[in-house]
């Protein structure tokens, strides 16, 4: 490596201005340090300002065990770095500069202003009133890092530092530039990359009932997942209905292990409708809506009896029962098979969608090669990775992005 053709020299270049990458960037300004963060986009945090359906769902509310129990095995490595910055710590960071967050469902965190560029705001002004520099445009071609420092080659410099914080991010949203250039720099590094994966990424589905109700959202579904029409595991929550299939928080956090049992076979769901009312109370809704109106035709009072957003696929559902049939026509077999498919609508499993379609993705580096304490290579020294890049399996709700708050701020303070 030769430091003296480098045309420009800081003490820390972060590649990466997404979440992870500011937030390292900010902190070690912070502290004093030269900084220099390369951004390959016109823009930073172009990912950043997807989350949450543009809200940013910035972490989710509790404490760090319960956190990490939520990441899967091998994350027990993640404990010395939440020690040192964890969600009541996130909190602070971001009242303190003048954004407070709310607690909504399932303990989930956002910017109250309910806006993403709030949150990538508060991110460039700590970057920028602590004295880093933020260039855009940047593209880094190749990495060179060895005990006596880093080398950093983009399209049009040069550039030596001491440390450096690769926070690139991983495959998903690939339209927004994370297309696995970190991977690529980490591996000419010598470090090992797991190949990435979609993680919480949509399902899609054959049935063309389910595409009907396309950006129908339905709140509490129970969802039971068959291998070959045995039962494998059953899951409640928020379920939204695409024009290509399934998704939502419900979905997306059952992927990764439907993804698992296609490998082995046909997959199909029951969705229960009403998952806290047994079958027989569901009959009997169902009767006295009938006896109030029997002289309606049953399309006129589907609304009364499915969930609402439902009643203009009723016919797909229950294809034997003409739709302007008389309500006092419906037989008794009829109105408990409306009862039973409500509670287990059948759809058939086709596949996952892409990493296009991915919220987030797995695979990079894994925790075994990261010194965690400081979120340092434990091949090279002088080489910091965070967010994103790190073999972790994260579900929705603000696992990811409290991930890169923690990685960050333990690389910058590292650095």
């Amino acid at each position: 490596m030769q430091k003296r053709d480098a045309n420009e020299y800081v003490d820390v270049i972060v590649i990466g201005g997404g979440a992870s990458g500011l937030f390292a960037a900010g902190r070690a300004a912070e502290r004093g340090k030269k900084v220099l963060v390369l951004e390959k986009n016109a823009s930073c945090g172009e990912k950043l300002l997807l989350t949450g359906g543009g809200r940013c769902n910035i972490t989710n509310d509790c404490d760090t065990r319960t956190f990490l129990a939520h990441l899967g095995s091998g994350t027990e490595a993640l404990f010395s770095a939440f020690a040192q910055f964890d969600v009541k710590d996130t909190f602070t960071f971001f009242e303190k500069r003048g954004l407070p967050l709310v607690v909504e469902a399932r303990n989930r965190v956002f910017p109250k202003s309910q806006r993403a560029q709030d949150v990538l705001s508060v991110l460039e002004k700590y970057v920028r009133d602590n004295g880093g520099t933020i260039r855009t445009k940047a593209k880094v071609k190749k990495v060179e890092a060895d005990e006596s420092g880093v080398v950093v080659e983009t399209q049009s410099a040069r550039i030596a530092a001491d440390s450096l914080i690769i926070a690139t991010g991983g495959l998903s949203h690939p339209e927004t530039g994370s297309t696995g250039d970190g991977f690529r720099f980490v591996e000419s590094l010598g470090h090992s990359v797991l190949e990435p994966s979609a993680d919480l990424v949509p399902i899609e589905v054959a049935d063309e009932w389910v595409k009907r109700l396309s950006g129908t959202s339905l709140s509490f579904m129970k969802m039971t997942v068959f291998l070959n029409g045995k039962r494998q595991f059953f899951k409640k929550g928020k379920v939204l209905f695409t024009h290509f299939g399934l998704s939502g928080p419900l979905i997306l956090n059952s992927a990764r292990a439907v993804g698992e049992l296609l490998k082995q076979g046909s997959i199909m769901i029951s969705i229960d409708a009403y998952p806290d009312t047994d079958i027989a109370e569901l009959d009997e809704k169902i009767l006295k809506v009938f006896e109030k109106s029997k002289n309606k035709m049953i399309k006129n009072v589907a609304d009364d009896i499915v969930p609402h957003g439902m009643a203009d696929i009723f016919s797909l559902l229950f294809p034997a029962i003409p739709p302007e049939k008389k309500v006092h026509s419906i037989s008794k077999e009829e109105r408990q098979t409306i009862a039973r498919t409500l509670k287990a609508l059948p759809v058939q499993v086709t596949g996952l969608m892409g990493m296009d379609r991915a919220i987030v993705s797995d695979g990079g580096i894994p925790l075994e090669e990261i010194d965690t304490k400081y979120m340092r290579s434990r091949i090279n020294p002088r080489v910091y990775v965070t967010g994103d890049m790190l073999h972790v399996n994260r579900k929705s709700g603000g696992y990811s992005l409290q991930i890169a708050w923690t990685s960050g701020y333990v690389a910058g303070s590292a650095v």
